[in-house]
C-alpha cells in the first residue's frame, strides 16, 4: 500500500460490566519495518471503553486518528459488531484497519474490506478469511494522480479505486457541509479562527462518526496551512487527561463524558449534537479583518441559502435548489480557499532567501507583508503570522521550484478577478462553483459491496480464529512477487511557482493614484531636484508642503526612490544646505516608521544614509547615519538581521546575474534595495 503497510487486527472483550480491550489476533504478526505496529490502539477501537450490552445492536463503523511521537497520522478504521456470549464468554468483537499516510480516503476506502470480511463471516460463504485478509495486506494503492485500479480480494468482489489527482488538496467528502450544518456560519468561522490562532477546540458528539468528521472538515477549512498541533478526532475515555494539556489541540470526545470536561477553563466547546459552540471567558478568539469577515459570512449564505437573496422579492424567478450535500461540501471549501487567496495575496514577494546557512532557509517577512496591507496591529492576521501552521506553510510552499496546486494558481492569477467581484454576489457565486468544480473532480473513489442484511440476523456465528500462518504465508508470497516488481514513481510535474503581483501593484490598481496624492508626489520630486541643483530658495519654499507630503507611505518611498537615483548618478557628497535639506527629511520619514518597519522604509534609507556626506574639514566627512540615529527602529535586532541577511542575497545575486537583469529585478521589487523580494525570482533555486 502507498504511504505505509497495512495491518489487521481483531479485537475482543471479556467478562461482565467494563472490560479491557485485547489483541487476540493481528496481521501482520510482526511489524512492518516502514510502520510499526501502533500501541494502544485497542483504546482507539471502542473509545468509550468495552460493555456489555443485554441486546445485541447493529454494527457500527468509524475512523479514528492517532499520532506517533513523529506527528505522523496513523488512520485506524474500525468495523464492531455484536455476538451474544455465555457469562464466561466474549461479548463484542471488532474488526480493524490500521493504515499510515492514506489520509481521508480511510473511511471509505476500508468500509469496504471490514464488511466484506462481516458479510463473509456472519453469511457463511465459501470463501476462506484467510485469504481475503492476506490480499487485503498485500493490495497495492495507486499513486496520487494515477490510473483507476481494480482490485479483488479474493471474494467475488470488485472495488475501484481512484486516488486524488494532486495529493496536497485535503479530501474532505461531506465533512464540511455537515459541519455547517451542525453548527452554523457563526460557530464554523469562530472554530476557524480559534483554530487559526491555535486555541483549543473540543468536539462533543454522541457518534463517533460524527466526531471524526467535524475534525476533519476542520482541518479541510485550514487549507493551504496544515495542523501541525494534537490532532485526536476521537479520544479515548481513559485518555480524557490529554485534554489539560497546555499546548493549542484539535480533539474529539463523546458526549457521554461532557461532566468531566466542565472544569475546563481554557477549552472552546463545540456541542455537535446541542449546536452550539461556548467559548470561555477568559479566550478571546479575534475575528478575520474587516471586510473580510461580512464578506465571508455573506458568501457562505448564499452557498448554504440559495434563496435568501431573493426571500424579498415581490415577484421571484422560480426558485433555486441547493447544490448536492457534496458539491456543497466543495462550495464551502471554495470560500475559504478564496479567503486563503485574499489573505495572503502578494506573500511570495515577502519571502526572504537565507543563503547563510549550508542549506537555504526561507524567512517571511511579516513586518513588509502586514504594512502592505495596512493590519500592523491586526489581531488576527498577527497571530496567524506567528504561528506554527504558518510556518510551516512558509517551509513547505515558499520554496521557488515545486509541484503547484490550485492554490498556487489561484493566488497568483485570480486576484484581480476577486477585487473586481468584491461587490457582485453573482460573479463571486459564479466564482464559488468553478473553484468548487476543480474541487471536486480532484477525488473519486468507488468500492462495490451489496449492502446485506446479515448484521439482522438474530443468531450470528461466532467469529472464528484465524490460521496465522496461512494469512503469513500470502503475505510472503505476495511480498516476494512486488520486490521483483519496479517501484512505484510518482512523476512530479514541478515549476517555478508563480509569485503574482506585489500586493502594492494590487492596491494602486485597485484604488487608483487620487490627485492630491499624485500632486504630493510631485512636490516630493520638485522639491530634491531643487536641492541637487542648488536652488535652494526654492526648496526651501517647498520644504514645508514635503515636510507635510512625509506622513503618507506614498511620499516616503518616493524620496527614497528619488535620493536613490541620486546616489547611483554620484551626488552623495553635498554641501551644507544640501546635507541639512536632505537629513531633515530623512528624520521625518524615520520619525513615523515603527520598530517593525513595516513598509521598509528604514530599510530603503539604511544604503542612503551612509552614502550621503559632507565636508566638515579637510580630512573631516560627516555622514547622514550620524544625525539620524534616534529613531526606535535602529535599535531592535530583528531589522538588523533581515538586513544582513538580505546583503548577502544581494551579493550572491551579483555573481549569477547579469546587471541589467538585477537591474530589471529591483524595479520590480517594492522598495528599493528592500529585502523584500519573490523566492521564484531569486536567481538560484532552494
Amino acid at each position: 500500500m502507498e504511504g505505509g503497510r497495512c495491518s489487521d487486527y481483531l479485537l475482543l472483550s471479556s467478562g461482565s460490566g467494563e472490560g479491557q480491550g485485547q489483541i487476540l489476533q493481528r496481521f501482520p504478526e510482526k511489524d512492518w519495518e516502514d510502520n510499526p505496529f501502533p500501541q494502544g490502539i485497542e483504546l482507539f477501537c471502542q473509545p468509550s471503553g468495552w460493555q456489555l450490552c443485554p441486546e445485541r445492536n447493529p454494527p457500527t463503523f468509524f475512523v479514528a486518528v492517532l499520532t506517533d511521537i513523529n506527528s505522523e497520522r496513523h488512520y485506524c478504521a474500525c468495523l464492531t459488531f455484536w455476538e451474544p456470549a455465555e457469562p464466561t464468554q466474549v461479548i463484542l468483537g471488532a474488526l480493524g484497519y490500521s493504515l499510515h499516510g492514506v489520509l481521508a480516503m480511510a473511511d471509505s476506502l476500508c468500509l469496504c474490506p471490514l464488511g466484506l470480511i462481516y458479510t463473509i463471516h456472519v453469511e457463511g460463504l465459501n470463501v476462506g478469511l484467510e485469504n481475503v485478509i492476506g490480499n487485503l495486506l498485500t493490495c497495492v494503492i495507486p499513486l496520487a494522480g494515477g490510473s483507476q485500479r481494480t482490485i479483488s480480494l479474493g471474494a467475488g468482489d470488485r472495488q475501484v479505486i481512484q486516488t486524488p489527482l494532486a495529493d496536497s488538496l485535503p479530501i474532505s467528502r461531506c465533512s464540511v457541509a455537515l459541519l455547517f450544518r451542525q453548527l452554523g456560519i457563526t460557530n464554523v468561522l469562530s472554530l476557524f479562527c480559534a483554530a487559526l490562532t491555535e486555541h483549543k477546540v473540543l468536539f462533543l458528539s454522541r457518534s463517533y462518526q460524527r466526531l471524526s468528521d467535524a475534525c476533519r472538515g476542520l482541518l479541510a477549512l485550514l487549507f493551504p496551512l496544515r495542523y501541525s498541533f494534537t490532532y485526536v478526532p476521537i479520544l479515548p475515555a481513559q485518555l480524557l487527561e490529554v485534554l489539560s494539556t497546555p499546548t493549542p489541540f484539535i480533539i474529539g470526545v463523546n458526549a457521554a463524558f461532557q461532566a468531566e470536561t466542565q472544569e475546563l477553563l481554557d477549552v472552546i466547546v463545540a456541542d455537535l449534537d446541542g449546536g452550539t459552540v461556548t467559548v470561555p471567558e477568559c479566550v478571546h478568539i479575534p475575528p478575520l479583518p474587516e471586510p473580510l469577515q461580512s464578506q465571508t459570512h455573506s458568501v457562505l449564505s448564499m452557498v448554504l441559502d440559495p434563496e435568501l437573496e431573493l426571500a424579498d422579492l415581490a415577484f421571484p424567478p422560480p426558485s433555486t435548489s441547493a447544490s448536492s450535500l457534496k458539491m456543497q461540501d466543495k462550495e464551502l471549501r471554495a470560500v475559504f480557499l478564496r479567503l486563503f487567496a485574499q489573505l495572503l495575496q502578494g506573500y511570495r514577494w515577502c519571502l526572504h532567501m537565507v543563503r547563510i546557512h549550508p542549506e537555504p532557509v526561507i524567512r517571511f517577512h511579516k513586518a513588509a507583508f502586514l504594512g502592505q496591507r495596512g493590519l500592523v496591529e491586526d489581531d488576527f492576521l498577527m497571530k496567524v503570522l506567528e504561528g506554527m501552521a504558518f510556518a510551516g506553510f512558509v517551509s513547505e510552499r515558499g520554496v521557488p521550484y515545486r509541484a503547484t496546486d490550485l492554490f498556487d494558481e489561484l493566488v497568483a492569477h485570480e486576484v484581480a478577478r476577486m477585487r473586481a467581484d468584491e461587490n457582485h454576489p453573482q460573479r463571486i457565486l459564479r466564482h464559488v462553483k468553478e473553484l468548487a468544480e476543480q474541487l471536486y473532480k480532484n477525488v473519486w473513489s468507488s468500492c462495490h459491496l451489496a449492502p446485506g442484511t446479515s448484521h439482522l440476523r438474530r443468531v450470528p456465528r461466532p467469529f472464528p480464529r484465524l490460521d496465522d500462518g496461512m494469512v503469513q504465508w500470502i503475505v510472503d508470497q505476495a511480498t516476494a512477487k512486488m520486490q521483483g516488481a519496479p517501484p512505484a514513481v510518482k512523476a512530479e510535474r514541478r515549476t517555478t511557482v508563480p509569485s503574482g503581483p506585489p500586493m502594492t501593484a494590487i492596491l494602486e490598481r485597485s484604488s487608483g493614484l487620487h490627485g492630491n496624492s499624485a500632486r504630493r508626489l510631485e512636490v516630493v520630486r520638485n522639491c530634491i531636484s531643487y536641492v541637487f541643483e542648488g536652488k535652494m530658495l526654492e526648496a526651501k519654499k517647498l520644504l514645508p508642503a514635503v515636510l507635510r507630503a512625509l506622513k503618507g507611505r506614498a511620499a516616503r518611498r518616493c524620496l527614497t526612490q528619488e535620493l536613490h537615483l541620486h546616489v547611483q548618478q554620484n551626488r552623495a557628497v553635498l554641501d551644507h544646505q544640501q546635507f541639512d535639506f536632505v537629513v531633515r527629511m530623512m528624520n521625518c520619514c524615520l520619525q513615523d516608521c515603527t520598530s517593525l518597519d513595516e513598509h521598509g522604509i528604514a530599510a530603503a534609507l539604511l544604503p542612503l544614509v551612509t552614502a550621503f556626506c559632507r565636508k566638515l574639514s579637510p580630512g573631516v566627512t560627516q555622514f547622514a547615519y550620524s544625525c539620524v540615529q534616534e529613531h526606535v527602529v535602529w535599535s531592535t535586532p530583528q531589522f538588523w538581521e533581515a538586513m544582513f541577511y538580505g546583503d548577502v542575497q544581494t551579493h550572491i545575486r551579483a555573481l549569477y546575474l547579469e546587471p541589467a537583469e538585477d537591474r530589471d529585478h529591483l524595479q520590480r521589487t517594492p522598495l528599493p534595495g528592500s529585502r523584500v523580494c519573490p523566492a521564484s525570482c531569486q536567481g538560484l533555486r532552494a
